[in-house]
């Protein structure tokens, strides 16, 4: 099923995302890790592109089409445009269309240190979402960044671009972590207000240590509010209390979104079934009730 009929049927969606393995050797493992996962009934589970090229490109499609066929759970495939040429790209999307699988998520991916770009390769997201849109019937995904991307001028230049990709062919929306709520209502508010009406999940990474979150937040640029800073310089040095207090305030934000009419829920899990156990634990009753409210007004 395309994702974007997920969302008018069964939401607000519940989805974990995951990477491939660095080598081709590690499948088992990683195919042990997805069956774990699985156990959490995700509407649907995206797979990282490899960020090393074709090669892990290739352990991408693997296993999203083992999602698919082995899992019966909608698999949600990343494809990144720099570096590739047009038929570079029109190659592994005929591959993605062969595997059966309906959803992608299109992105710019990182620029090469040497800055080359093939002739005919696209620079931006927006262009491979018409590109895709033109050539294929896939349920497209896009990315967003609720604070700006660190690349951006300003937030409402990022909101031009991202309403670019939209217009250009973006079925739903996928948001960089967040650790401060306030931050994503604002930008789905002035979101709305500019015609970006598609449904947005908001992605969620539970804290599991300070040095990763510090990491991640120089790429997606997102802001750490007070109470989250105080959790993490407390228990920097306690590995298993920032455990505890991660998957908490990790189940605090999701439970405020869900209170709040979010489209869907995110879960960027880091390969690790135990932190899926511990937060769906967490929020479960309270995403069923909103699951079984939403079935009801659409049965109604």
């Amino acid at each position: 099923m395309k994702i974007k009929d997920k969302y008018e049927k069964e939401g607000p969606l519940y989805s974990f995302e995951v990477f491939p393995p660095k080598r081709e050797g590690d499948l088992g493992n990683m195919v042990a890790t997805l069956h774990e996962l699985a156990q959490w009934h995700p509407d649907y589970m995206s797979v990282t592109y490899g960020a090393a090229g074709a090669a892990r490109g290739m352990l991408t499609l693997k296993l999203a089409e083992y999602i698919r066929k082995e899992l019966d759970i909608e698999p949600l495939m990343h494809l990144t445009c720099v570096g590739y040429s047009q038929a570079e790209l029109a190659e592994i999307l005929a591959r993605i269309e062969a595997a059966g699988i309906e959803n992608t998520l299109l992105l710019r991916g990182d620029r090469r240190e040497d800055g080359e770009m093939p002739a005919d390769g696209f620079r931006y997201a927006n262009e491979l979402v018409a590109y895709v849109r033109s050539k294929h019937a896939f349920c497209i995904g896009a990315a967003t960044y609720p604070e700006g991307h660190t690349e951006a001028r300003s937030l409402t230049a990022d909101l031009i671009r991202l309403r670019d990709k939209v217009n250009a062919g973006a079925d739903f929306l996928v948001t960089q972590l967040f650790f401060d709520n306030d931050a994503f209502f604002r930008f789905l508010e002035t979101a709305r207000s500019i015609d970006i009406n598609v449904p947005i999940s908001a992605g969620i990474m539970p804290c599991l240590n300070k040095a990763q979150i510090v990491r991640m937040t120089a790429l997606s640029g997102a802001s750490l509010p007070p109470k989250f800073r105080r959790m993490l310089d407390r228990y920097e040095h306690a590995p298993e209390a920032m455990y505890d207090a991660g998957i908490a305030y990790a189940c605090e934000q999701i439970i405020d979104l869900l209170s709040s009419g979010v489209d869907g829920i995110h879960l960027y899990v880091m390969n690790r079934p135990e932190v899926v156990q511990a937060v769906t634990r967490g929020i479960g009753r309270t995403l069923q009730t909103v699951k079984e409210e939403h079935r009801g007004t659409n049965a109604g």
